[in-house]
């Protein structure tokens, strides 16, 4: 059984974007006020240009959102290879 892992988790006043991994797969959850989207991709970059397409994602939803995925992907490299740097 392969339980997704929570990659990021982004809220803000205008709206919540959830990043999960399982199976090699993205699952990208969009939320705001009265709507939502569900979405599956092979990878973080096309899960990424979804979000940036979605019309009722804010441009600060959004930022966040990949500022928060860097820093993930910082501390995923960090404790994959230590003392790499």
């Amino acid at each position: 059984m392969n339980v997704p892992r929570h990659f990021s988790d982004t809220r803000l006043d205008a709206g919540r974007v959830r990043i999960l991994t399982a199976a090699g797969r993205v699952r990208l959850e969009v939320e705001g006020p009265g709507w939502q989207h569900r979405s599956l991709h092979d990878t973080l970059e096309e899960a990424a240009l979804e979000l940036a397409l979605l019309p009722r994602v804010t441009g600060d939803l959004y930022a966040a959102t990949l500022n928060d995925i860097e820093r993930q992907v910082r501390v995923d490299a960090a404790y994959r290879y230590p003392g790499a740097a």
